[in-house]
């Protein structure tokens, strides 16, 4: 089961070398065997995934095929409603979230023939940069039992790293995909604002949240990105714009594409091995025939302030039930960064509205007249350890958060402004004790606009993240990358 990828599965199932019911019996065994350490789900569907991959192979034997997921089992952040499960969004309650739709994401999906496991585990409220969760357990990162995951798509990250689900959806607001996949060691891709509906998902900040897939390569993410994509009536801020073919031309090259790498800001308080490791992906991607150039890019500090207050007035005005009869059911540093939201005066909130749309413009015209795709650090460390990063006052907890920069890095700001990005994990190798040595991978990310595919294709250009991921052995082909085309 950790050797497949979507493409070699489906190409499998397709040749019948495997079953539906063989591939979901594998899941669910591994499932069985690492979650207990793992924390990667809060619900596994036993019993419908089997149901679901009988039904699956019986209209293969028919020539019904649904889709071009058609047998592949999957998993689903718990914001997503999916049909007969609960909600709990990382919360004490089973069904927090309760939606008299089911999200349309999760139905493209299952439309397109994905078999559902289960529900991941995510930071309470989708509301923490480091995976951890009091109510359902701290999630690991497979790599290195003890350290963070990422969050908030924690077990969406840690769960396709481990080889439990062969892909999964995350939610984004201010990195909830890119740091699961940094820390992780996969591929997240965060789209631009409206191009996935959120229709069925449980909000954060609803003009700051996106939902995107998390896979083991780039290829992978491109297919998921093809059947989530497209127009929702169910949601009115999804785009018109046809959903192009992600997947055509990613291996046309990188030849001739411009890319910028930051001379500022983006490398400030970044560990030595993260920023050599991103400065050699870059002179790889120079070798392979793009136009690799630093530039100077607008401090991203005032836009990344500016978000944080609409997303904070935003997850209090969506909250505010809970916050205000139940406060002691929400874990005290939750609790906390909610209560902040409070205190934003609707003249600040409506400011801040103003004021982002000026300076994501501002930014774009900037980068994106010069550059086709900048790339930098997704995180500005190797993934810490948990007990380091959530242990103590909570006041210490919150400022590791939102002064220390723990786990985010000056580029979370650009990209809370609706932005697409993508992370793709670099292996940095660092020599261990006489126990063994440690691998760590920071990533790189993209910023951009129209072309997505441009993006992808760059990140295409490393070659694919290794298919070998297995649970207590690094991947064998360093890789990541992120990037991005310019437009909406």
């Amino acid at each position: 089961m950790s050797d497949w990828t979507i493409e070699s599965l489906v190409a499998a199932l397709q040749a019948r070398r495997i079953s539906a019911v063989e591939i979901t019996d594998e899941c669910l065994a591994r499932i069985d065997r690492l979650n207990p350490v793992l924390r990667a789900f809060i619900t596994v569907d036993a019993d419908g995934a089997r149901r679901a991959a009988k039904e699956r192979d019986g209209e293969r034997a028919a020539g019904r095929a649904r889709g071009p997921l058609h047998g592949v089992p999957m998993a689903w952040k718990d914001l997503c409603a999916s049909p007969g499960l609960p909600t709990s969004c990382g919360t004490r309650a089973r069904d927090y979230f309760v939606s008299e739709r089911p999200c349309t994401a999760v139905a493209r999906l299952v439309a397109a023939g994905a078999i559902t496991l289960g529900k991941t585990n995510m930071t309470e409220l989708a509301l923490g940069p480091f995976g951890d969760n009091a109510h359902h357990g701290h999630v690991q990162s497979p790599w290195r039992n003890g350290h963070c995951s990422g969050g908030s798509s924690s077990g969406s990250g840690s769960a396709v790293a481990a080889g439990l689900a062969l892909g999964a959806l995350g939610s984004d607001t201010g990195g909830s995909i890119r740091l699961p996949a940094a820390c992780c060691g996969i591929v997240g891709l965060k789209p631009t604002y409206g191009r996935v509906s959120r229709a069925g998902a449980m909000a954060l900040s609803w003009s700051n949240d996106h939902l995107g897939p998390m896979t083991r390569t780039v290829r992978d993410a491109a297919l998921m990105l093809g059947i989530i994509a497209g127009w929702d009536a169910a949601d009115a801020t999804t785009s018109r714009r046809p959903v192009p073919d992600y997947l055509r031309g990613i291996d046309g090259g990188i030849r001739g594409l411009r890319i910028g790498v930051p001379a500022s800001y983006y490398f400030d308080d970044v560990n030595a091995e993260v920023v050599a490791a991103v400065r050699e992906a870059a002179r790889q991607l120079g070798a392979l025939g793009a136009h690799v150039s630093e530039m100077r890019v607008p401090d991203p500090v005032p836009l990344g302030e500016i978000t944080g207050v609409i997303s904070r007035a935003e997850s209090v005005t969506i909250h505010e039930r809970l916050l205000r009869e139940r406060p002691q059911d929400i874990q005290p540093v939750v609790r906390t960064r909610l209560e902040f939201g409070a205190h934003i005066a609707a003249h600040q909130y409506l400011q801040a509205l103003r004021a982002r749309g000026r300076l994501t413009q501002e930014f774009l015209r900037a980068v994106f007249s010069q550059v086709d795709v900048l790339i930098a650090p997704t995180i500005p460390e190797p993934a810490p350890e948990i007990a380091a990063v959530t242990t103590g006052a909570v006041d210490d907890i919150i400022k590791k958060i939102q002064e220390d920069g723990a786990l985010l890095a000056p580029h979370a700001a650009l990209q809370r402004a609706g932005t697409p990005g993508t992370v793709l994990a670099l292996r940095v190798f660092d020599p261990g004790t006489a126990a063994g040595a440690r691998d760590r991978w920071p990533a790189l990310r993209r910023v951009d606009g129209t072309a997505r595919r441009t993006g992808i294709r760059a990140g295409r250009g490393l070659g694919q993240p290794a298919s070998h991921h297995r649970v207590r052995a690094p991947p064998r082909s360093p890789h990541a990358l992120i990037v991005t085309p310019r437009g909406v």
